[in-house]
């Protein structure tokens, strides 16, 4: 990827023609998106999929409609674009690698380091708590117009560990030593089941975390490169 060759070779920029919005999927990508909608179309009668979310970046999108035609889904199936899902945006540091932003911007270096990722807004940008507000909010639609539905959502990495810093009720201390384990692969299935009545517990009950037994099952290799291209290492 542009970003792991400009980070191995330490430049400030991030070669990359297009915006990070219309990256589409590569060969792989696609190979991926496919195997994960050939396991969603094999699980038995109402266990899939009933709608799809999906970021409008170009990547996603072609993620989520390989994986609802390769599931043989139906046209009942949903497939809706959510702004809120968008990669987190890294606003004057966009396309910069991480030498980049220590040699151009050393002051905001330091802060970044200093006060964290969960916390540091670059100019411009956005912080994981912004990410989080967006996301409690697109969770609240969800409640609301998907209630009884089981929805896919495809977005980016920071998604994932934002939808499931509000799901779990975690802070900031589980979700960062979580995300200090290593990148989500890419086409990891993780899972909730809605709460099981008169339980005092509301929380959604987690059943699978990066899930690859689809990519495993259909011979597809697994990778864990991060999505954004144009993004620094966050």
């Amino acid at each position: 990827m542009a970003r792991d060759i400009a980070e191995a070779q330490g430049p400030y920029i991030i070669d990359i023609a297009s915006r990070d919005i219309d990256v589409p999927l590569s060969d792989l990508g696609r190979e991926q998106a496919l195997g994960l909608g050939r396991w969603f179309g094999a699980l038995p009668a109402g266990a899939g999929p009933d709608a799809v979310l999906c970021s409008p970046y170009a990547r996603a999108y072609e993620t989520a409609c390989l994986v609802r035609e390769s599931g043989n889904l139906g046209p009942g199936v949903s497939l809706r674009k959510d702004g809120r899902l968008r990669e987190k945006e890294f606003g004057i540091l966009d396309r910069l690698t991480t030498h980049g932003i220590r040699q151009k911007h050393p002051e905001l270096s330091e802060q970044r380091m200093h006060v964290g990722k969960f916390y540091f807004r670059p100019p411009g940008g956005e912080r994981w708590c912004d990410v989080i507000l967006r996301m409690r909010s697109l969770i609240e639609m969800m409640a609301r117009e998907y209630a009884g539905r089981r929805v896919l959502v495809v977005g980016h990495q920071v998604i994932v560990s934002c939808m499931r810093y509000l799901i779990e009720h975690m802070n900031e201390a589980q979700i960062l030593a979580i995300d200090r384990l290593g990148e989500i692969p890419n086409c990891g299935v993780t899972s909730y089941q809605s709460p099981v009545e008169n339980n005092d517990d509301p929380r959604f009950v987690l059943q699978l975390v990066n899930f690859l037994a689809p990519l495993l099952e259909a011979g597809t290799p697994v990778t864990t490169a991060p999505d954004a291209a144009a993004s620094p290492k966050d």
